[in-house]
């Protein structure tokens, strides 16, 4: 069974003495609760894992009551140690509280209950996290599955790869599009938009939350203010209100807008957003043609590769701790730049065969990269860049 490279950093974790909680973040249908149930196989450990997923209302003493069953279980397999798995633990409300508490009681009892955390709702995690457990715990972040994965687990092509995108689950449906189609749209978005956003925010609009999506995913890669943004939708908003809900989007690993490059910092979170989904599967669902029709349409196939190319950098970015933007002034663009450090790559991506890169030397004058790196026909090829992790490039 094709195990995520994840799975080895988070059990030699837990083969160290305890010391931290481990955090998996990540979007749903990932493969989260997959690596853990692989890894409860795999170490020779007694376990005791639970979902917050499944439970109808549950609360701190749920969470006490997990705790104390599984230092139950330590004691009666007579173990010096134990992995208590929580998953969605966000669903339970004041969830910090409640493992601080628990957490530290094993600590100063010297009780060597080794905690392992799971959530889809990575703002709700990270708040949880910044108020309660600071200095008390490691993340993991698991983002969309890269084109390797997906190659090494079910034989992707790099073209595959771009039209169906990064979801396990969704793999072997790709025979049958319209199947395929429909199990991203019924399992995997309304899901993730219903539970992990919807149910876990004040919105005050949800019908406009469900069009921002849409449109960010049909938009994914274009440039497109918030104003215009108003102009597309139907239901009446502001551009604070968009905002605040791509923002959610973002949180939940759906689509995120990619800020243009500024010196000032201030002005790149107030920049026109560049949309860009987390996952080509996103962008697909919202498609009329089919996986053969739209390789011989080269301008709109053109546009699902830089798609590609920008999910790979931003599902990068955050385990990789590294920020993504665009460059734009005037006439001259550059697709996406990375940085970290200060250290800045520009990557202009050119899928057609005709097209050439325009406004390099203004933009080595205005952000002077570290580097240019064409992607494209006469550059390296869109299908090894994906192949390679971007923080290399530094």
């Amino acid at each position: 069974m094709f195990k995520r490279p994840h799975f080895q950093l988070l059990k030699s974790r837990l083969k160290e003495p305890r010391k931290f909680i481990q955090v998996i973040l990540g979007p749903r249908q990932i493969g989260k609760t997959t690596l853990i149930k692989q890894l409860l196989q795999d170490i020779e450990m007694p376990a005791h894992y639970v979902s917050a997923d499944a439970v109808a209302a549950a609360s701190g003493v749920w969470i006490e009551q997990q705790w104390e069953i599984a230092r139950t279980i330590k004691k009666q397999k007579g173990s010096n140690e134990i992995i208590l798995v929580i998953d969605e633990v966000q669903k339970v409300p004041d969830w910090s509280e409640f493992v601080k508490a628990q957490w530290d009681k094993d600590s100063f009892e010297n009780n060597a209950v080794k905690v392992v955390l799971l959530g889809s709702a990575s703002l709700l995690l990270q708040k949880g996290l910044s108020e309660s457990l600071t200095g008390r715990y490691e993340s993991i972040p698991l983002m969309h599955w890269s084109f390797s994965e997906m190659n090494s687990a079910f034989g992707f092509s790099t073209e595959q790869y771009v039209w169906f995108g990064g979801y396990p689950g969704a793999a072997e449906l790709i025979v049958d599009e319209s199947r395929w189609k429909q199990y991203v749209l019924d399992s995997l978005i309304e899901p993730t938009i219903m539970k992990d956003v919807l149910m876990l925010n004040r919105i005050d609009k949800p019908a406009l939350l469900k069009n921002v999506f849409e449109l960010a995913c049909a938009y994914s890669g274009q440039i497109l203010s918030f104003n215009k943004m108003l102009g597309q939708l139907h239901e009446a908003g502001n551009t604070t209100t968009l905002s605040h809900y791509l923002n959610l989007l973002d949180n939940a690993a759906l689509v995120t807008g990619i800020n243009k490059i500024y010196k000032e910092k201030l002005r790149q979170k107030a920049s026109i957003p560049k949309l860009q989904v987390y996952n080509t599967a996103l962008l697909t669902v919202q498609k009329n043609e089919t996986f053969k029709e739209i390789q011989l349409k080269p301008e709109k196939w053109g546009r699902h590769v830089e798609s590609t190319i920008g999910s790979h950098l931003v599902n990068f970015s955050k385990p990789e701790n590294f920020n993504v933007y665009y460059w734009r002034h005037r006439n001259n663009e550059i697709d996406f730049i990375i940085e970290k450090g200060g250290t800045h790559i520009g990557l202009e991506v050119k899928s057609g065969k005709n097209q050439k890169a325009g406004g390099l030397q203004a933009f080595k004058e205005a952000i002077k990269p570290a580097k240019i790196l064409l992607i494209g026909e006469s550059g390296l090829p869109w299908q090894e860049f994906i192949k390679i992790n971007p923080a290399d490039l530094f």
